[in-house]
C-alpha cells in the first residue's frame, strides 16, 4: 500500500460538520498511529532538496502537528503563525478575508530575516485563504515563499492556483 493510499484510509469523513453539507477531513486518527504520522515526516522531509528551505512556517495549530517534525529533521528553525493575540513578543499581523468573515494571524517580528527562505505548512489547504495571508507575513518580512507543504488539499476548491502566486512548490500528500 503506498503512503497515500494509508493516509487516505486512515483519515476519517465526519459529515456535516462544522455545518450542513461539510464532509469534514478528520486528521486525528493518522496522528494516533506513530508509524504512518513518522512516514509522513519522511516524505515531507524528502521533498525539500538541501539548502533551499532555511525554516518551516507553521499555521496555528493544526499546522504545527507535522510542520515542527518536519523543521527538527531538516535541522532548521519552526516558525509559529498564531491567531491574534497569541503570542507573547512583538508581532507582525495580516488580517484577511474567509468564505464567512475574516481572520487574523500573527508572528514575531524578529523570526524571519530578509532573504529567508521559508516553506509554508499546513494540515489541509482549502481555498488557500490562509496560506496567502501567511505568505503575505512572511514576505512582510523580507522573507521568501520556498513552497508550501500540506497533508491534504480538498483540489475542488483550487486553493492551489491561488498559491501560485507565491510560488509553484506545492506538496500535498493526498487530494480529494
Amino acid at each position: 500500500m503506498t503512503l497515500q493510499e494509508k493516509i487516505d484510509k486512515a483519515i476519517r469523513n465526519v459529515p456535516n460538520f462544522p455545518k450542513e453539507g461539510i464532509m469534514f477531513k478528520d486528521i486525528t486518527p493518522v496522528l494516533e498511529d506513530a508509524v504512518l504520522s513518522s512516514e509522513i515526516v519522511k516524505e515531507f522531509v524528502s521533498k525539500v532538496e538541501k539548502g533551499e528551505v532555511d525554516a518551516i512556517a507553521g499555521i496555528e495549530s493544526r499546522g504545527f502537528l507535522f510542520g515542527f517534525p518536519i523543521a527538527m529533521a531538516l535541522g532548521i528553525p519552526f516558525i509559529l503563525i498564531r491567531k491574534t493575540g497569541k503570542l507573547p513578543y512583538k508581532t507582525v499581523s495580516y488580517k484577511y478575508d474567509l468564505e464567512y468573515g475574516s481572520a487574523e494571524i500573527e508572528m514575531h517580528e524578529d523570526t524571519v530575516t530578509k532573504g529567508m527562505n521559508v516553506l509554508v505548512h499546513d494540515d489541509l489547504l482549502a481555498t488557500g485563504g490562509t496560506a496567502i495571508a501567511a505568505s503575505e507575513l512572511i514576505k512582510m518580512q523580507g522573507g521568501n515563499i520556498a513552497g508550501y507543504s500540506f497533508l491534504v488539499d480538498l483540489a475542488f476548491l483550487e486553493g492551489a492556483e491561488k498559491l501560485k502566486k507565491y510560488s509553484t512548490k506545492i506538496t500535498s500528500l493526498v487530494s480529494y
